[in-house]
């Protein structure tokens, strides 16, 4: 596991499309057939990696939270599969099964979206509005494994609570911390 930043997508930059194997139905599904007309939520995640199960009790209490305010939230792994079998789509659909993930977890097998989003880490974590303009990129709070601070998703909930208020959305953005993409 080597710590990595996440790279700070452009604000304003437009949200890639795609469509990606949702391993928990087994069909594909596009990113056009997932936005939202408020918010949406691109998180890549995986499976095995610390600083995601740091954030994920909370992360499923967010999802909660805000998807019945308008907010879609979209999970992707892009993990290399072969040398992280933990990330494989059979237990990508059983582990959004034991978290109880109310939202797609799509497989990105080539690993074209993490490229196109430039995903450097997991957790990566985009807002996009509801023109699919990134408006947040970053963080989900600024707790990390080991440093002792409480896990509260405050720099995403932040973000989503400007966005459903018609307020901007503070530029002032702090990257994200975490393993990084298991590239082929």
């Amino acid at each position: 596991m080597a710590e990595t930043p996440s790279k700070m997508l452009p604000l304003g930059t437009l949200a890639p499309n795609f469509e990606l194997l949702n391993t928990i139905t087994g069909k594909n599904i596009s990113l056009n057939q997932l936005k939202s007309d408020t918010a949406t939520v691109i998180m890549f995640i995986c499976n095995h990696c610390p600083y995601v199960k740091h954030i994920q009790g909370k992360l499923v209490e967010v999802v909660n939270a805000y998807q019945p305010k308008g907010v879609n939230f979209i999970a992707i792994n892009s993990n290399d599969v072969k040398k992280y079998p933990a990330d494989s789509p059979e237990k990508m659909r059983l582990e959004a099964e034991q978290q109880g993930y109310a939202f797609p977890y799509l497989y990105d097998e080539t690993q074209e979206i993490a490229k196109a989003y430039q995903a450097a880490c997991t957790p990566d974590l985009y807002v996009f509005n509801n023109k699919l303009s990134c408006v947040y990129r970053g963080r989900f709070d600024d707790s990390t494994p080991g440093n002792g601070r409480l896990v509260t998703g405050k720099d995403l909930t932040q973000a989503l609570d400007n966005i459903i208020s018609g307020k901007p959305v503070d530029l002032n953005q702090l990257p994200s911390v975490g393993c990084n993409i298991k590239w082929k």
